[in-house]
This record gives structure tokens, C-alpha cells and sequence, in this order.
């Protein structure tokens, strides 16, 4: 009788103890991610990730964000969804996918370190990094602009590129985030477009016609020019003093995952110190506000983040996508 009390009790104690274990250490099976990132930056990512749980095999497929979701999508039609996790370039795609009861939200994830705001209230979505728009200019450019009403200025006529919402995610974060923030809201684009301002083109063409002085002032996601500009580019990159937009290239479970242990231990490792240095080490603006910036950047404390609401902007994206083309058809 006594060896059976022994045996319940023991038995009890290792139940106690794996069930009080962190979860990373108990993830184990198959990870299959969905990334935007650049291939380098997704293997370093789960190299990193698999350094800590050694039992997990990942595996990932890379595309640009709108591909990844038309796979999605595909996926989800057929009934066979393949992803466990998502980590994709911007925060409204994935309020789509929340609105549609896609995601799994993760409760006891730790994100005591961030600032409010920059998660998801619900948790259903977490930010990695925060890659910022704000302004490049080619060194000869006579005015060395220090706000965007800077770009309204004579001195800038005809010489402003910039991406368009119509085709870029980050240019239509970047756009909601303006005309909710500035003062002149949409009036300050019908100024850009009566100066003479091109929205065309991807970031990459942007930095191509600055460079070369095709164009002497251009809208920009900052770690393209503060990249070139140490490699002997002759452009500048500003970071207005109103503010600036932040695509936050979100990480988040599908509700459909086939492994939530190793998915919840993928979410922890990306947003714990450790996986947030390495963002700094890729060259990015590590969400974690402890995490030091990189090379060629100013301290955090000059970098003002403009308020945006990722739910509000996707139900203000047709809308936003309207207004646009009826300032720049």
C-alpha cells in the first residue's frame, strides 16, 4: 500500500514539473513558417531559433507579403492550410486575418518590456522590428528638409519620389498614418501632388533616382539610404520631426497550427532580448525598446513613432485607396 501512495506520488511530482516546465523547452515536431523576410534573414532567424530548441524542425517558405497571402488564401479554400506561423511585413494584413478568426492568440506571451501600442491589445500578433518611412535627399539638394511640410516647399518642386499606397503596403501604412497625424491631413498630399510629386515606384527606384539625382528628395524606409549612405552614396536620411510611420513586420499563430508549443516557443524566442538583438544584428530597429540601434541611426529618444491603429486602418484602406487616386490620377 505504502509503495503505491509512493508511486502516485512520484508520478505526481513529474506531472507537477513538466507541467510547470517553459514551454520552449518542451517544443518539439514540425514548424512550418510563412515569411516575407529576406531568405538570409528567415534561415539566421531559424538558425537562432533552433539553437535554443534543438527538438523543432522548421521549415519556411519566402515570398512577398501579397504572395504569401494569395498561397494563404489558396490554402484556406482548399481546407488545408500549411503554416503554423506567420511573419509578414505589415500589421494590417494581419488584422485581416484576425478579423477573419485566423489567428491563434497567444495570452501568456511576454511583452512587459514594449511600449503600449506596439502589439497587438488582443495578442494575436506581435512587432519585431519597426522599419520606419521618413525622408532621403541627395547631398546637393538645396534645402535639407527636417519635416514633411518641408516637402511642400518651393525648393521642392518637381524633385519629390515617393512609393504608392496603390501598390506598396508600407506606403499605405505610411500614407494612413500621415493623413491621420499631420494637421493638414489629406490637404497635405493635395499640396505634394500641386508641387509636382511622383508616386511611383518601389522604395529600391526611389533610392535609385535620389542617388543619382534624378530626383533630390524622396519618401523612404530609413535602413535602405542610412545602408548606402555607408557605402559612399551621397544621400542623407531624415527623420521628420513630426513623426514617422512603422511597418512592424508582425509575427503571429494560425489558428489551424499543427504544433502550438513550438509555435508559442517560436513567438518567445522573437520577442525575447535575445531574439530581438538579432534584428539590430540584421540591420533593423529592433521593436524591444532596450535593444540598441543600428550603425548610421540616431538614439531612440529622436525617433518619434506617430500613433497608428493597425484596425482602423484596414477598415480605412478602400477609403484611403479612393482619396489617393482621385489626388494623383
Amino acid at each position: 500500500m505504502q509503495r503505491k501512495v509512493l508511486s502516485a506520488f512520484t508520478l505526481a511530482v513529474g506531472l507537477a514539473a513538466a507541467l510547470s516546465a517553459p514551454a520552449a523547452l518542451a517544443a518539439e515536431g514540425k514548424l512550418v513558417l510563412y515569411t516575407s523576410q529576406p531568405n538570409t534573414d528567415a534561415q539566421q532567424t531559424i538558425d537562432a531559433f533552433k539553437a535554443k530548441n534543438p527538438n523543432v524542425d522548421v521549415s519556411f517558405v519566402r515570398d512577398g507579403t501579397p504572395r504569401i497571402m494569395a498561397k494563404l488564401k489558396a490554402e484556406f479554400e482548399a481546407g488545408a492550410p500549411q503554416a503554423d506561423v506567420l511573419l509578414i511585413a505589415d500589421a494590417v494584413t494581419m488584422e485581416g486575418l484576425k478579423k477573419e478568426d485566423r489567428l491563434l492568440a497567444y495570452d501568456k506571451a511576454d511583452v512587459s518590456a514594449f511600449p503600449a501600442g506596439v502589439h497587438d491589445p488582443q495578442k494575436a500578433w506581435f512587432a519585431t522590428k519597426l522599419i520606419t518611412t521618413g525622408i532621403v535627399y541627395n547631398t546637393k539638394a538645396p534645402m535639407k528638409p527636417t519635416s514633411w511640410t518641408d516637402l511642400t516647399k518651393p525648393e521642392v518642386k518637381n524633385q519629390l519620389a515617393m512609393p504608392s499606397p496603390l501598390n506598396s503596403g508600407a506606403a499605405m501604412i505610411h500614407t494612413i498614418t500621415l493623413t491621420s497625424n499631420l494637421k493638414d491631413g489629406w490637404s497635405f498630399y493635395e499640396k505634394l501632388k500641386a508641387n509636382g510629386t511622383l508616386a511611383a515606384g518601389a522604395n529600391g527606384d526611389i533610392l535609385r533616382q535620389v542617388a543619382t539625382g534624378e530626383k533630390l528628395y524622396g519618401m523612404i524606409v530609413d535602413f535602405m539610404p542610412i545602408r548606402e549612405k555607408a557605402k559612399g552614396a551621397p544621400v542623407e536620411f531624415v527623420f521628420p520631426s513630426e513623426g514617422v510611420s512603422a511597418v512592424s513586420e508582425p509575427v503571429a499563430i494560425l489558428k489551424n497550427t499543427k504544433n502550438p508549443g513550438a509555435a508559442k516557443a517560436f513567438i518567445d524566442f522573437v520577442l525575447s532580448k535575445e531574439g530581438q538583438e538579432l534584428a539590430l544584428k540584421q540591420g533593423y530597429v529592433a521593436a524591444h525598446p532596450a535593444v540598441a540601434l543600428p550603425a548610421g541611426y540616431p538614439e531612440r529618444s529622436a525617433i518619434k513613432l506617430m500613433t497608428f491603429d493597425a484596425a482602423k486602418a484596414l477598415a480605412d484602406e478602400a477609403a484611403t485607396r479612393k482619396r489617393f487616386s482621385a489626388i494623383f490620377e
